[in-house]
């Protein structure tokens, strides 16, 4: 133990007579490394402190209208009795149902790309195209949703059109950050496997998918959290600003939160300003439950692995 002890005493002296020599060598590289860590560190204060001013505006000019009554209203033109019912249940039934189309597929494509895609220069045109997708302006899936879905397939101006449109939009984004966190899977693990008989799908859907399922779900969220916040891909395919039921089914006609924000911001009443900050964070609350529930289940599904 004492023995143990000096090596560490003396390790940590040279690596102390190291950064001391280092630093009267190099006292330029030392000032640009605190230079450079001062500046992240006043970036990283300035978003937060700018994301804070925002968050403030808006709970000071919306908090107001925050109520049961206008969660549970439809839109109106009298203020007093306006609300959200209509675009909050419409972005619920639109994100489940992107979620319910898009992962499978977005996830079951990363898998296969990986672990049985074929290599070499088609490979990598295929990881070059999914790349380039995820970068698409959203309007494009847009035009292509309306083209493909309200018109071909005849799905009219339906939440499945919606869903299927927002489906093409973050279907690039699930891939991509699933074949990363697959690949960060160390080859030990599948080896192992290997050696005690396993098939590839066994190894695959046994031993690599809950590994990387941490991963998988942080990049489920990034594409979720994006999808409820447009606006421009709903516009084209038609969804409605003004709705007065709650939808029952995927093939009924649908509006969503941000086009009511829109809508009420595009008025001229500075009450209707008023509504469409309370709005705003009506879809914040809503947006932070659904990531707040996709992080616990990434905790849990970390603990289980670890365990």
């Amino acid at each position: 133990m004492m023995k143990e002890k000096t090596e560490i005493l003396i390790n940590s002296n040279q690596i102390e007579k190291k950064e001391k020599s280092f630093a009267t060598i190099h006292p330029g590289r030392r000032r640009a490394e605190k230079a450079f860590k001062w500046i992240s560190r006043i970036m990283t204060w300035s978003t937060v402190f700018i994301l804070l001013v925002l968050l403030y505006h808006l709970g000071k000019e919306g908090w107001e209208y925050i109520d049961w009554q206008f969660l549970d209203s439809y839109p109106s033109r009298k203020v007093a009795k306006a609300g959200i019912k209509a675009g909050l249940w419409g972005t619920v039934w639109l994100i489940i149902t992107t979620a319910v189309i898009t992962i499978p597929i977005g996830v079951a494509s990363a898998l296969f790309l990986e672990e049985y895609g074929v290599k070499g220069k088609i490979g990598k045109l295929i990881e070059i195209n999914v790349s380039n997708l995820a970068g698409v302006p959203s309007i494009v899936y847009g035009l292509l949703g309306l083209a493909v879905f309200v018109r071909w397939f005849n799905f009219e101006r339906s939440i499945l059109s919606g869903a299927l449109t927002l489906g093409l939009l973050i279907m690039p984004v699930i891939i991509v950050a699933t074949r990363e966190a697959v690949k960060a899977v160390p080859d030990s693990i599948r080896f192992g496997a290997y050696a005690l008989g396993a098939h590839k799908w066994q190894v695959v859907f046994y031993h690599v998918l809950p590994v990387a399922l941490p991963g998988i779900i942080t990049g489920v969220i990034l594409a979720l959290s994006r999808a409820i916040g447009e606006t421009a891909p709903l516009i084209i395919i038609g969804a409605l600003a003004y709705v007065s039921f709650v939808p029952e089914s995927v093939m009924d006609e649908f509006t969503v939160m941000p086009i009511q924000i829109y809508n009420w911001a595009s008025r001229p009443q500075e009450e209707f300003h008023q509504l469409a900050a309370s709005g705003i964070v009506a879809l914040l609350a809503l947006m932070l439950t659904l990531n707040f529930i996709a992080v616990f289940i990434r905790i849990k599904t970390t603990k289980r692995n670890i365990q």
